[in-house]
């Protein structure tokens, strides 16, 4: 969706995608898709733009400052507005850009230790999140996930079976993949835990490491290229891209 508010604002200071994207120091075509696809810029990049368009950035972005995410998270929400690529490794769940509003929300409310409320502001928030596989200009999305993920009951089979559809449709799209571990291969480094690696228009690389109680954005060079090895060795251990659908869609039929 295009920001109509940006574009006024640029067009009231005589600044192009071009112009702009000089004094605040980013590739023309991201500023470009700031206009055009709606993106979001990272919050230091907001505040530049907002200083040469002389506007507040509530004013040119406001989606950012309602955000319903988790205050630990929200910082990883505004990597992945910005990313070119994104690497998933998920071995317990459908990763949360690929999942149902239902299975979300099944997977939010087990054992009852969030407030319904609060479930419902986290799914809002997901699902708000996906927007970026459905965007103008999406980043590749790759995500490597065990066949347990497909196996395992969360919420009833309804919610599985309407899960598996839906993920062998998105990985259908030409810039998403999802490629199964298979459940009789041995023990492999991504059950030591969830990361996820984003790579920024100038080439800079981030990770993202969850637990029990919260998130971690990992920045450091060294650290990033461990998990960027944890990648390749878990990729090694998957089936391909459509025997991974062919699977997801065999084992959809089995929760109908």
């Amino acid at each position: 969706m295009a920001n109509e508010v940006l574009r006024v604002a640029m067009a009231e200071k005589g600044e192009t995608a071009e112009s702009l994207a000089e004094k605040v120091g980013v590739d023309p075509k991201t500023a470009a898709r700031w206009v055009v696809a709606g993106r979001i810029p990272h919050p230091r990049t907001r505040a530049a733009v907002a200083k040469v368009l002389e506007r507040e950035a509530a004013e040119l972005w406001p989606e950012p400052y309602r955000r319903r995410d988790l205050p630990w998270f929200r910082p990883w929400t505004e990597v992945e507005q910005d990313t070119v690529s994104l690497r998933s490794c998920e071995p317990l769940l459908v990763p949360g850009l690929l999942q149902t509003e239902a299975y979300a929300r099944a997977v939010l409310a087990t054992g009852g230790l969030v407030p319904p409320a609060e479930v419902e502001r986290i799914v809002a928030s997901r699902l708000q999140r996906q927007s970026i596989l459905t965007a103008e200009a999406p980043p590749q999305f790759i995500a490597v996930i065990d066949e347990m993920v497909l196996r395992r009951l969360v919420g009833d089979r309804a919610v599985m079976a309407g899960q598996l559809t839906h993920l062998a449709a998105m990985a259908e799209l030409e810039h998403v993949q999802v490629r199964v571990i298979p459940a009789d291969g041995p023990w492999h480094t991504g059950l030591a835990g969830t990361f996820m690696l984003a790579r920024l228009p100038d080439g800079t690389e981030v990770a993202y490491l969850d637990n029990q109680l919260r998130g971690e954005i990992v920045s450091d060079p060294l650290d990033v290229a461990s998990l960027g090895r944890r990648w390749e060795s878990v990729t090694g251990e998957a089936f391909p891209h459509r025997r991974s659908i062919e699977l997801i869609r065999e084992v959809a039929k089995t929760w109908s």
